[in-house]
């Protein structure tokens, strides 16, 4: 195997691991995000009185 050969291999090992980090990086982001907005509506449900009820004036 001759240098420019396993040097295009080695880059291109390169950068398939770096596009699974960012992709990694993504799902975490989108996770903790999603567990944010959860916390957020178990917070809502531990307040059961709020939006129950409705003031309408005519």
């Amino acid at each position: 195997m001759d240098i420019a050969a396993l040097s295009i291999m080695m880059n291109q090992s390169q950068v398939k691991q770096q596009a699974n980090i960012s992709v990694m990086k993504m799902t975490m982001n989108t996770a903790e995000q999603n567990n944010i907005n959860l916390m957020k509506m178990l917070e809502q449900s531990v307040q059961p009185h709020l939006g129950s009820k409705v003031d309408i004036k005519l």
